[in-house]
Parts: structure tokens; C-alpha cells; sequence
């Protein structure tokens, strides 16, 4: 079975936010540390993954990380700690 993720980055605890999604979150995460691509991210240095969530279809992803996208920033920081108070990088962990 395929999944699909929906992320948050940060570039330190209560630093800048990116949300985005991906069918390969090791890949994606791994594009964002090593700078692939020039945008937000790698200009802000925003590559510590605090924050993830699984989903069975693309849709349901893409979804929720337009729901996030709109959420307001403490909303977002609530999420963040409710899964990962210590804002650990979980790039490690996947």
C-alpha cells in the first residue's frame, strides 16, 4: 500500500514554518536538507522535520495540507508539540 504525507519543517523551535506533502517523505525531506531546490526552504534554511502525517490517498493529503496552510501559526505550533514537544528532527527516525 502506497501513502501519502503531509509535513511540517522548521528551521528551529518557534522558527519559520513550511507545510507541504509528498508520496516519498524520506526523499522529499532528504531534497530540502541538501538545498535541491532553490524556494523557501532553502533560503529561509528550513529543513528539521518536526512534524508528519500518513494519508491513504493523495487527495486526502493534499487536503489537509491546504487545511494547515490556512491554519493560524499557534494552531500550527500546537500540532507541532501535540506529536513532538521537544521539536526533535524526525528526519532520523523514518
Amino acid at each position: 500500500m502506497k501513502f501519502f504525507f503531509v509535513y511540517i519543517l522548521a528551521g528551529k523551535r518557534n522558527g519559520t514554518l513550511y507545510t507541504g506533502a509528498t508520496d516519498d517523505l524520506t526523499k522529499r525531506v532528504w531534497q530540502h536538507k541538501n538545498k535541491i531546490f532553490c524556494g523557501f526552504t532553502s533560503k529561509y534554511s528550513v529543513d528539521r522535520l518536526v512534524w508528519y502525517e500518513a494519508h491513504d490517498t493523495r487527495e486526502s493529503a493534499l487536503t489537509r495540507e491546504r487545511q494547515i496552510k490556512e491554519w493560524k501559526r499557534a494552531w500550527k505550533i500546537e500540532l507541532i508539540e501535540s506529536m513532538n514537544p521537544e521539536w526533535d528532527d524526525l528526519y532520523e527516525t523514518l
